[in-house]
């Protein structure tokens, strides 16, 4: 696993579950409080110049509950082609996109929220696709990112996107689905589910820190990236530091919402990207949410990419997506079906 065994945290489809751990003899008091999210890895020219681009952090309310996200100008007016919204997976936020946004801003506004029940937003009694929906509808409209504007999810932010597609897919222009397996009834009623959204206080981050790594396990040669996610996944509390997700926001019943019938029904011009090496989605996977889109309806596998594509293969999930954009803009590709 080379650098990746310093981070033992695992993420199932990002998805955090805890296991025994040492402390280390480091403690918080001297720890300064601007250094918790700066990577002390070496970083590549690329991640230093996305991450020094200018950012806002804003918060809008959506059905009483707060919502945290991340935000990005654009061009002017004139010039731009429509906004953006990227949509983390499970147990995630925001900054799972903000190594990769700026590479969009020459042509977008673009946007990455915290779903609710993670990152820095608020948390619900319940949650839902319905839900969740609705948070990305109030985070479109009070980021401005206008009529044309294009929903992107990897993982269960895919899942979540394709719910919104299905019930707004008449307001945006496109959808992206990164590496998000929508499986056959069947096949997905028979998976046996896995324990989610168990949690546990460390007594200091570097411990907290030191327990991060990713689910399915996979190699992952851009440790640094690897890096960036876990810090901007923790908080402190009374009892220590701990991560941002709620527990229950984290349970399998997420997953048992008909996806399937959701895809079939997007309106809009909907994409698949998915890793070549993928643990979650098979190319018989693929081959099906194929038949579930509108024929000729692009589906790409990035090569050397496993689940966690965006780590794996940052670059090439970037041109990858906008290739996607770019025939989209250019009135390459299926235009988007009616199911009236």
């Amino acid at each position: 696993m080379g650098q990746l065994t310093r981070f033992l945290i695992r993420f199932n489809a990002e998805t955090l579950m805890d296991s025994p751990t040492r402390s280390p003899n480091a403690t918080d008091d001297t720890m300064d409080p601007a250094s918790i999210h700066e990577v002390t890895q070496d970083c590549p020219d690329w991640y230093l110049w996305a991450m020094d681009q200018p950012r806002e952090e804003r918060r809008v309310i959506s059905d009483g509950c707060e919502i945290n996200y991340l935000l990005w100008d654009g061009p002017p007016e004139p010039k731009r082609r429509g906004g953006l919204l990227f949509v983390h997976g499970g147990g995630g936020h925001g900054h799972w996109w903000s190594f990769l946004a700026p590479y969009f801003t020459r042509h977008y506004r673009v946007a990455a929220p915290d779903l609710s029940g993670m990152g820095d937003s608020g948390r619900r009694p319940e949650y839902s696709a319905e839900i969740r929906a609705a948070e990305l509808a109030r985070v479109i409209e009070d980021a401005g990112l206008g009529p044309d504007v294009f929903v992107i999810g990897h993982s269960f932010g895919g899942l979540t996107a394709t719910r919104y597609a299905e019930l707004h897919g008449d307001d945006i222009a496109g959808l992206i689905i990164a590496d998000s397996a929508i499986r056959p009834p069947e096949e997905q009623a028979a998976r046996k589910p896995r324990r989610m959204g168990g949690k546990r206080h460390y007594p200091d981050f570097a411990t907290a820190l030191a327990r991060f790594r990713l689910m399915p396990e996979q190699e992952c040669e851009n440790a640094f990236l690897v890096e960036h996610i876990g810090r901007h996944s923790l908080m402190r509390e009374a009892e220590g530091w701990t991560w941002k997700f709620d527990g229950n926001a984290m349970h399998h019943r997420r997953f048992t919402e008909p996806y399937h019938d959701y895809l079939t029904r997007v309106k809009c011009r909907t994409a698949l990207i998915y890793g070549e090496k993928s643990a979650l989605l098979s190319h018989e996977i693929a081959d099906y949410m194929r038949s579930l889109m509108a024929p000729g309806s692009p589906v790409i596998a990035i090569p050397e990419a496993q689940h966690h594509l965006t780590l794996d293969q940052p670059m090439a999930f970037v041109a990858a997506v906008r290739g996607v954009l770019d025939g989209w803009s250019r009135g390459r590709g299926p235009d988007a079906r009616s199911n009236s």
